[in-house]
């Protein structure tokens, strides 16, 4: 199993810039950042769009942008992916979002990881003139019409949400077709369905890592004619104890990434000492 950092860079906290640093030359494989454009203070959706009475984390408030946080990553580091987990393709632009893509990939040398997700956070997508019933249906179409523009030359699409006329779209990415999409969520409402239809793997929280959703998957595989195996397995925020995510290993998920927190900002480094033997055991970074 391979192991990366989840961290949730902020105005306050230690910086993306020395972290990318810290998580490649402490031998982690991967980078993810979370993608928030911002917070209503209203809070009328509750953390996660889970019920819950705890409080809303404040690094939500102050999260960087992921694409230009990213960007600053790949010019300081060589060698470790840097991921999105997850940006949030319904209430994004398409057509930005794509060369926003394709540009880190070319920046990075073909280190960038896709991760997407449909969000939870009803107000944040209100006002961005999206309806949470049509976040999945909407991000579908934004990313197929998104790997029309990575892939062909001169690419057009027609959707219900996204439609274009024949368009040049430059720079492509520098992975073949594209960078590797993985969404994130749980098994539920039909997720298993788009990671089938269009992704190249699953990552979900750590408690939907388990035996049953891996099930559903491999049923929802046999349905649409599509190999697991063809399938990448990766978990967020697992406990980080080597017991736990040596069970994940044996479950099949190829990869995970470890929660780092923001404040204070001194804790990040000492997070990072904390978790080092778990690196360590999995293996370095070659």
């Amino acid at each position: 199993m391979q192991l990366g950092i989840f961290a949730f860079p902020t105005d306050q906290s230690l910086g993306v810039v020395p972290l990318a640093r810290e998580v490649e030359e402490r031998g982690w494989h991967s980078l993810w950042l979370p993608d928030h454009s911002h917070i209503p203070s209203s809070r009328r959706t509750p953390p996660g769009g889970m019920k819950t009475d705890r409080p809303l984390l404040e690094e939500y408030k102050r999260n960087v942008d992921l694409f230009c946080a990213l960007s600053a990553a790949a010019a300081v580091t060589e060698r470790i992916a840097l991921g999105t987990g997850v940006c949030l393709v319904a209430q994004r632009d398409p057509f930005w979002m794509a060369k926003e893509v394709a540009t880190v990939d070319l920046l990075s040398n073909g280190r960038f990881r896709f991760g997407i997700g449909f969000g939870w956070n009803r107000e944040e997508m209100a006002h961005h003139g999206l309806e949470f019933r049509t976040r999945r249906a909407k991000g579908r179409e934004h990313v197929l019409a998104m790997r029309e523009l990575w892939t062909k030359e001169e690419a057009s699409f027609s959707g219900e949400f996204v439609s274009f006329e024949p368009s040049w779209a430059w720079p492509k990415p520098v992975q073949d077709p594209h960078p590797p999409i993985w969404l994130g969520g749980a098994a539920v409402h039909g997720l298993l369905d788009h990671v089938v239809e269009y992704g190249d793997g699953w990552m979900p929280i750590f408690r939907d890592a388990n035996q049953e959703s891996i099930d559903q998957l491999r049923r929802a595989c046999d349905a649409a004619g599509r190999d697991p195996a063809t399938i990448t397995l990766g978990v967020y925020a697992p406990y980080p104890d080597i017991e736990g995510l040596e069970k994940l290993a044996e479950l099949g998920f190829a990869w995970a990434a470890i929660l780092v927190r923001p404040y204070p900002a001194t804790d990040e480094r000492r997070k990072l000492d904390e978790y080092q033997h778990l690196v360590d055991h999995f293996g370095r970074l070659g």
